[in-house]
C-alpha cells in the first residue's frame, strides 16, 4: 500500500473521548425507557414534559460532558436537602444540628410524618429533617434565610439560580402534609419561631430552578472536597462535605437507599422533579434529569444512568484497589546522584558516609496508608543523619497523612536526625498544616527544589567530617580535571595563554545561547550552572572547569552565575586551538578527559533514571 495516498487520521479534537461516547450511548439506549410516572402530588410538577432526558458529568478540572436535555431547567426539589444540610452545618455547627436531627436511615417514604423515639427527624434527607434544617437556617438568618440558601446553591452551580414561582405557589397551596410535619416538629421544639416562615423557606428552596449541568457541577463540588471545579471557589469546608456525603450515602435515595448503595455504590440524592446527583469523591459529579419516577420517587432513567456508569467503569466506592507502594517513586542514598560538583577529597567523604543522608521521592496524593508505609520504610534501616522527603510530585495530602508526617518529623528529630522537606511551597495548605502540628522545638527545614535539599545535606556531612576546603583558597591549574595527565610544563604553557578573570557575587559569567568562545578554569569561589528559567543544573567549586562544552558546541547551552566572589582563568578557543596544533597528543588527552567527565555525568543521570524506574 502506498502510505502517501492513505486518508489522514482525524485530529484528536474531532474524535469524542471515551467518556463522552459512553454518555451519549447511554442516553441513546435509555431514551426509549417509558416506565414510571410524573409526580402529581404537587400539581405544577405534573406539567413536566416526560420526554425530557438529560445527562451531565463534571470532571474535577471543570470539564463537563453533556448529552440530551442537559440545559433544560427544572426544580431541584429534594436534592436541595443535601446542600441545605451542608449549609446548616456551616452556619450553626454540628452540635446544634445533632441536637435537632438524626443521621440514621428511616426505611420509610420521604414524606413520612414519623419521628424517632427522641422526637428528632431520622435524617436531613427526609422531609422532616429537611424542614428542621430550614428552620435552623431561619433561626440563624431570619428573613434572609432563603436568600442565604439560594446564594449557596448558586455558588455550587457556578451561576445565579432563580426560583420557579409557579411551583413554589403550588407547593405552598398543597403542602398540608409538610405543614403537619412542621407543626409536629414545632411541638417538640425541633423547629422554633414562625412555622409558616420556615415552611416558605423550605418550599422556596425546593422550587429553585437547575439543569442537569448545574447538578453535575454541584455534585462535583462535593466530590472536589467543597471547591467548585469551574470557579475554583471553596463553597463548603472538607469537614462538612464528608458529613454531607455520609448522609447521602445512607439516606439520599429515600427508602431505596440500601438497594442503591448495594448496586451503585456512589453517594447520591434524588428529587421528585426528576433530578439525581451522584458524587464520587476525588473523581466526578453526575447530574441527570428525567421526570418519570418510580414508586420510591426516584427518576427511572436517572437510576439506570447511574447504574450503567458505575458498572461500566467499576466505580462502586467500596470496590477500591490501591497499591500504597506507588507513593515512593525513589529511595536512595544521596552520594550516587549528587547534583553538585565536588573536589576529590569532598567526594571521598561523601562516599565514606553515603548512608548519612537518605532521600525518598514521593508521588501522588498521600493518604494515611501511604505515609505509614513511608515511616516503615525509614525505620527498616539505620536512621540517617539527614532524611529528605521530596514532595515535588505530590499534589495533596489527606489530613491523616499530614498528621502522620508531622509525628514522623518530630520522632526523627527526637532521635537525633534532621528531616528536610523539598518541593512544597511554604504558603501551601500541606506545608502549613505540617508545621502547625509539629512540636515547637522541632525545626522544619524546607527547600523549593530537591537538588537544593541534597546539596544542603551534602554540605552538612562534609562540614561534620572536616572536609570543607576554603572556597577562597586558590587552586593550581594543574589540579583541573580537564587537564589531568598533562606534564607540568605543558600546563604552564596553557597558563600563559589564559587570562585571569574575577567576578563579583551574583554576577553572570556566561549567558545561554551566546556563541561559545572560551573555557573557564575555576580557581576560587563557587559558580552555578542554570537554565534560563533559573533551575540550577550544577554547582562547581575550585578545581573544576565550566564552559568546557565550547570544545564541542558552538552555542552556550546554559547560564553560569557567580555564587561567591570568583577567580578563574579564561582560555580563548583560538588560543587553545593554537596550542592543540602545536601539541596534537596533548589536545587528544584533553578531549579524552572531557569525554570522561561527560561519561561520569551521564552515569549519574542513568543512575537517577534507574532508581526512579525501580522504586
Amino acid at each position: 500500500m502506498n502510505l502517501m495516498t492513505q486518508t489522514p487520521l482525524r485530529v484528536a479534537e474531532d474524535a469524542p473521548s471515551p467518556l463522552s461516547q459512553f454518555i451519549a450511548q447511554t442516553h441513546a439506549s435509555l431514551a426509549g425507557e417509558l416506565s414510571g410516572a410524573v409526580a402529581d402530588y404537587i400539581p405544577e410538577l405534573s406539567k413536566a414534559d416526560p420526554t425530557h432526558f438529560g445527562i451531565a458529568l463534571a470532571a474535577l478540572d471543570g470539564h463537563v460532558y453533556e448529552a440530551g436535555d442537559s440545559a433544560v431547567p427544572f426544580t431541584i426539589q429534594s436534592i436541595s436537602k443535601a446542600f441545605v444540610f451542608a449549609l446548616a452545618l456551616e452556619k450553626v455547627g454540628a452540635e446544634r444540628i445533632n441536637a435537632v436531627i438524626g443521621v440514621e436511615p428511616s426505611g420509610e417514604a420521604f414524606n413520612s410524618i414519623r419521628l424517632r423515639t427522641d422526637n428528632r427527624p431520622f435524617n436531613p434527607m427526609v422531609n422532616a429533617g429537611a424542614i428542621a434544617c430550614s428552620g435552623l437556617i431561619h433561626e440563624a438568618e431570619g428573613a434572609d434565610a432563603f436568600e442565604c440558601i439560594r446564594t449557596m446553591l448558586s455558588r455550587l452551580a457556578g451561576r445565579d439560580l432563580d426560583v420557579e414561582e409557579s411551583v413554589f405557589n403550588s407547593e405552598r397551596a398543597t403542602g398540608d402534609r409538610n405543614r403537619a410535619i412542621a407543626w409536629l416538629l414545632h411541638n417538640y421544639k425541633m423547629v422554633t419561631g414562625d412555622v409558616d416562615a420556615v415552611l416558605d423557606v423550605y418550599f422556596r428552596q425546593c422550587s429553585v430552578l437547575v439543569t442537569a449541568r448545574d447538578l453535575a457541577l454541584m455534585a462535583a463540588t462535593l466530590a472536589n472536597s467543597g471547591v467548585n471545579p469551574l470557579t475554583g471557589e471553596r463553597v463548603i469546608s472538607p469537614y462538612v462535605v464528608a458529613r454531607t456525603l455520609s448522609v447521602m450515602t445512607s439516606s439520599g435515595m429515600y427508602d431505596y437507599a440500601g438497594e442503591w448503595i448495594y448496586r451503585v455504590g456512589i453517594p447520591a440524592k434524588s428529587g421528585v422533579g426528576g433530578g439525581i446527583i451522584a458524587s464520587l469523591p476525588g473523581q466526578f459529579g453526575l447530574g441527570t434529569f428525567s421526570p418519570w419516577l418510580d414508586e420510591h420517587g426516584n427518576s427511572v432513567r436517572g437510576l439506570k444512568v447511574c447504574e450503567a456508569i458505575s458498572e461500566r467503569f467499576d466505580l462502586h466506592m467500596l470496590n477500591r484497589v490501591s497499591d500504597i507502594s506507588t507513593c515512593i517513586v525513589a529511595d536512595y542514598d544521596f552520594a550516587r546522584v549528587s547534583p553538585r560538583g565536588r573536589q576529590p577529597h569532598e567526594q571521598k567523604i561523601l562516599h565514606e558516609h553515603e548512608n548519612a543522608v537518605r532521600v525518598l521521592e514521593l508521588t501522588g496524593a498521600l493518604s494515611f496508608a501511604n505515609v505509614d508505609l513511608v515511616a516503615r520504610r525509614i525505620h527498616a534501616k539505620p536512621l540517617p543523619q539527614v532524611l529528605i522527603l521530596d514532595f515535588g510530585r505530590v499534589p495533596m495530602a489527606s489530613s491523616g497523612a499530614v498528621k502522620m508526617l508531622a509525628t514522623l518529623i518530630d520522632s526523627l528529630h527526637a532521635m537525633g536526625g534532621t528531616a528536610v522537606i523539598s518541593g512544597i511551597e511554604r504558603d501551601s495548605p500541606t506545608f502549613e498544616a505540617i508545621a502547625a502540628l509539629m512540636d515547637k522545638e522541632t525545626r522544619l527545614r524546607d527547600f523549593s527544589l530537591l537538588d537544593e535539599a541534597i546539596e544542603w545535606a551534602e554540605d552538612q556531612i562534609i562540614f561534620r567530617f572536616g572536609g570543607f576546603a576554603n572556597l577562597l583558597d586558590t587552586t593550581n591549574l594543574a589540579d583541573q580535571e580537564l587537564l589531568c595527565g598533562l606534564q607540568p610544563e605543558l600546563v604552564g604553557e596553557i597558563a600563559k595563554l589564559a587570562l585571569v578573570r574575577r567576578f563579583h557575587t551574583g554576577e553572570q559569567i556566561i549567558t545561554g545561547g551566546e556563541a561559545s568562545g572560551s573555557i573557564f578554569f575555576l580557581q576560587s569561589g563557587m559558580v552555578s550552572v542554570k537554565r534560563a528559567d533559573g533551575l540550577r543544573l550544577a554547582t562547581l567549586v575550585p578545581g573544576m572547569a565550566f564552559g568546557e562544552m565550547a570544545l564541542v558546541e558552538t552555542r552556550r547551552s546554559a547560564d553560569v552565575w557567580a555564587d561567591t566572589a570568583v577567580q578563574c582563568m579564561e582560555l580563548k578557543l583560538e588560543s587553545f586551538q593554537t596550542f592543540r596544533d602545536q601539541h596534537p597528543q596533548v589536545g587528544e588527552q584533553i578531549m579524552r578527559n572531557l569525554a570522561r567527565l561527560l561519561s561520569r555525568r551521564l552515569g549519574r543521570a542513568n543512575m537517577r533514571i534507574t532508581m526512579l524506574g525501580a522504586r
